[in-house]
This record gives structure tokens, C-alpha cells and sequence, in this order.
């Protein structure tokens, strides 16, 4: 905090308003509008792009220099040096964890895996083609109804409680909502296996054989739901908190940041690459896209390249296309269509001007989406697994805000509609 003031000049009115001036650890100044209200003033900032909703100590993005930091370490460290249950703890926690604090916490994650055994008869009351995300919405939604002995959000105890059981049973749900989808058994979780190998063993294992989880596999998909952790204040994250700012429940507010993650221009996006790959179809059509992509007048766009935050590089994307690569030589995935595609507008975004140029890289959506449709995920499972990797970070966030001093969410608007009138009789309408 510091002792600066902006100005606020009303030339109608000709007086000025002071404001605060707050400065946080790194990033921009930001100027408190808080006592414009006595004022009878709002300010105006539509998808809130200009304004600070929350003070917060979790995450750190400068989408300028491409740096994405959790708690004060980059990205890259976590994604290269630790795993994502180390990274779940230093998001809910504020520090890394010793290795007696790290082995405890894993432990209590694996203990909490399962889910209540009448959840599963959830699953016979949605359509069999339901969407995945359809049915995570409704099924995490309803833990509050199953776990109701932690739900008193003013005790730390009970907060620390749930942030267990979701982090643990949210890929058990995840994974039942794809076996629901095939006709498979739904297969309970093995403790024995680390996070991201239970994950698999859960999607893909089935009751007749033994699960053979291959590490590169493993590896690459705990990177996924690393470097999906958190995103400081985007639309789900930011949903969260509001839901939560009404007092709402835990399993309440992450399954509000579901709802908000499965919009296409959130959570969607390494979706939206997949369908790109398809629409494309044949590696000899490239260029006639890539050339539509570089045309104003054409709304084709490349999925994947450049990002909304970052305005030169996404740095979750290095560590991601090393899985990328690394997966492909462990499948010998040669000969898929789509796959081909994608390696070759990898290629020309790296060496092409334009893209160079526009900063048009490929993202963490690109190379993720890469792997997973490789691994063999279908692409309605993409959204869900995104989810499983935020999770963490929804729940750090609702934590922080219920741990401090936090008032209920109450956006203003600028009204232009009608003003005041009067109603009139449907015989006298004319």
C-alpha cells in the first residue's frame, strides 16, 4: 500500500475527487473507486478488464513479459521440477511442503478419493450421449448433499476439509462421467497409483485386466493438470469467488466455476483446436487456411496460437509441447490425420513472419490438446479434464476470500432502458 492519490476531475460539477492508490507486491498501481458511490458514481468497465475485483496472494500473471507465477515461483520451475500435488499444496498453503508435510498431504488426498457409493446412481438419471460437462455440473454439485459434516465455511477445519475432497474425488467424477459415456464399469480408484496415473487407470482401466499406466503418459497428464492449476482472476475463477461472496458452500461454488469454465472462450479452447484439426482435414489444405487466417476479411481464425493474457508468449506452452513430443515418440503415433496437421501449423507459426510477428505462438491449449487426443480422450472430455486441473485453484481462491475480510459480490451497471412511467390498461394500448 502507498501513500499515493489520483485526481478525478468532474468538469460538470467542477470539483475534483481524490482516490487511493494502492501498489501491490509487483504489477500495476490500482486506483480505489470505492467512495465514488457516495458520490453517486460508478465506474464503467465492461468483463471487468480494468478493474481489480479482489486483493489476492496466489497468483501473478504479466501477460506483457509471458510470466505466470504461483505463490512467487514461475511456472516453468513447477512444471520442469515438481509435480502437481506439490503444486496443490503450495496453492491452498502459500509454500512448498517439506517432505514429511508433502508425503502427509498425498496421503490424505489418496485417502479421500472415493465417492459416495449412492452418487453413482446419479449417473442413470442423464441421457447416455449427455455432455460430460452436463453431468460434472450436476454431480459436483451435489457432494454438498453426500458431505454435509464440513459445510460450515467460518470454520478453517471444515475448509480444509472439503478443499481434500474436492481436489481427491473430482477426478473419480470425472472419469465415471466417461465411463458413463461408453457403457463401461465404473472402475474405483487404486491409492497405490500417484494422482495422474490413477486418473488413467480410472479412464481407461476396466475390471477384466490389471491397469498398465505408462509413466510418459502419466507424466504428461499430471503436467496438464499442473499448469491448469490457476489463472489468477479469469471467468471461472471469478465466479467462484462471487458464488462464494454469497456464502455459498464449497462444492456449490466449484460447481459454479464449472458452469462458467465450460463456456467455449474459456475452458472450450483446446477443444475449439481439435475441431480447428477436423475443419482443416488433409495437411495439403494448410496453406489455404493459414492463408483465410491472415485475411482481415475472413473470420476463420487458427485455434490455439497467441493468447488473450499474454501478449508474447504463453509460458505453460514450452513445458507442455516437450510432453507433447515426448508423448508422440512413446505412442509411434505416426499416421493420424489430425495429428499431422497440427505438427505442421506448429511449424509454420514458429517460422512464419506473420506469425512471428503478430506473436502468434502456439499455446497451452494447442499442445494440450495434442496430447489428449493422442492419449485417446475424446474431445467432450477436454472442458472436464481442464476442470479437474483448476479445481485446486477455485478452491485456494474461495479459501483466501472466506479466510479474510470479503463482502458480498454486487456489481453496477449503466442502466439504458426506460425511465419511470406509467402503466396502462390493455384496452387503452393502443
Amino acid at each position: 500500500m502507498t501513500n499515493k492519490k489520483a485526481k478525478l476531475s468532474l468538469s460538470e460539477q467542477g470539483t475534483d475527487i481524490e482516490l487511493p492508490i494502492y501498489s501491490g507486491t509487483i504489477g500495476p498501481d490500482v486506483v480505489d473507486v470505492g467512495s465514488l458511490t457516495s458520490q453517486n458514481l460508478f465506474t464503467y468497465d465492461p468483463g471487468f478488464v480494468s478493474t481489480a475485483s479482489c486483493e489476492s496472494q496466489i497468483t501473478y500473471i504479466d501477460g506483457e513479459k509471458g510470466i505466470l507465477l504461483h505463490r512467487g515461483y514461475p511456472i516453468d520451475q513447477l512444471a520442469e521440477s515438481s509435480n502437481y500435488l506439490e503444486t496443490c499444496y503450495l496453492l491452498l498453503y502459500g509454500e512448498l511442503p517439506s517432505s514429511e508435510e508433502y508425503e502427509k498431504f498425498v496421503s490424505v488426498i489418496q485417502n479421500h478419493t472415493m465417492v459416495h457409493e449412492q452418487i453413482r446412481t446419479f449417473f442413470n438419471g442423464f441421457r447416455r450421449d449427455a455432455h460430460p460437462m452436463a453431468v460434472m455440473c450436476g454431480v459436483v454439485g451435489a457432494l454438498s448433499a453426500f458431505y454435509h459434516d464440513s459445510l460450515d465455511i467460518s470454520n478453517e477445519r471444515h475448509r480444509e476439509i472439503a478443499a481434500y475432497r474436492l481436489v481427491a474425488k473430482i477426478p473419480t467424477i470425472a472419469a465415471m462421467c466417461y465411463k458413463f459415456s461408453t457403457g463401461q464399469p465404473f472402475m474405483y480408484p487404486d491409492n497405490r497409483l500417484s494422482y495422474s496415473e490413477n486418473f488413467l487407470h480410472m479412464m481407461f482401466g476396466t475390471p477384466c485386466e490389471p491397469s498398465k499406466i505408462s509413466p510418459t503418459l502419466a507424466k504428461a497428464m499430471d503436467r496438464i493438470f499442473l499448469l491448469h492449476a490457476d489463472h489468477e482472476q479469469n471467468a471461472s475463477t471469478s465466479t467462484v469467488r462471487l458464488a462464494g461472496s454469497s456464502g455459498a458452500n464449497p462444492f456449490a461454488c466449484i460447481a459454479a466455476g464449472i458452469v462458467a469454465l465450460w463456456g467455449p472462450s474459456h475452458g472450450g479452447a483446446n477443444e475449439a483446436v481439435l475441431e480447428m484439426l477436423q475443419e482443416i482435414g488433409d495437411v495439403s489444405r494448410i496453406d489455404e487456411y493459414v492463408a483465410r487466417a491472415k485475411d482481415k476479411e475472413d473470420p476463420f481464425r487458427l485455434m490455439g496460437f497467441g493468447h488473450r493474457v499474454y501478449k508474447n508468449f504463453d509460458p505453460r506452452a514450452k513445458v507442455m509441447k516437450e510432453s507433447a513430443d515426448e508423448v508422440l515418440q512413446e505412442l509411434g503415433i505416426e499416421n493420424d490425420p489430425l495429428l499431422a496437421i497440427a505438427k505442421r501449423l506448429e511449424e509454420i507459426a514458429l517460422e512464419d513472419d506473420y506469425f512471428i510477428s503478430k506473436k502468434l505462438y502456439p499455446n497451452v491449449d494447442f499442445y494440450s490438446g495434442i496430447i489428449l487426443k493422442a492419449i485417446g480422450i475424446p474431445t467432450s472430455m477436454f472442458t472436464v479434464i481442464f476442470a479437474v486441473g483448476r479445481t485446486v485453484g477455485w478452491i485456494a481462491h474461495w479459501n483466501e476470500m472466506i479466510s479474510g475480510n470479503y463482502r458480498i459480490g454486487r456489481p453496477r451497471q449503466l442502466y439504458t432502458g426506460h425511465a419511470q412511467r406509467d402503466f396502462v390498461p390493455m384496452k387503452k394500448r393502443s
